[in-house]
């Protein structure tokens, strides 16, 4: 990875922090896992939540639910993130 492809993005507002706490519930549930176990593996070193979520908010949100919470679980699994 490059060191732009590994920059961090900060949440930067309301809607961002809801879409986040929109997909790890989603997700979780998809999973059936714990909500604060799924935070647990997309906050860690993969990067999923900061790298991939919110930098992809824009496009993301517009998405339906399946779509998002199938995007994110192929993510995990390309980058071997387990719950």
């Amino acid at each position: 990875m490059t060191n732009e492809s590994r920059k961090t993005f900060e949440i930067r507002n309301d809607r961002e922090l809801e879409f986040a706490v929109f997909c790890i519930e989603n997700v979780a549930a998809s999973l059936g896992k714990p909500s604060n176990d799924v935070y647990r593996a997309l906050s860690g070193d993969n990067g999923i939540l900061h790298q991939y979520i919110i930098p992809s908010y824009d496009v993301l949100h517009t998405q339906g639910k399946e779509y998002i919470v199938n995007d994110i679980c192929e993510v995990m699994a390309e980058r071997g993130v387990l719950v």
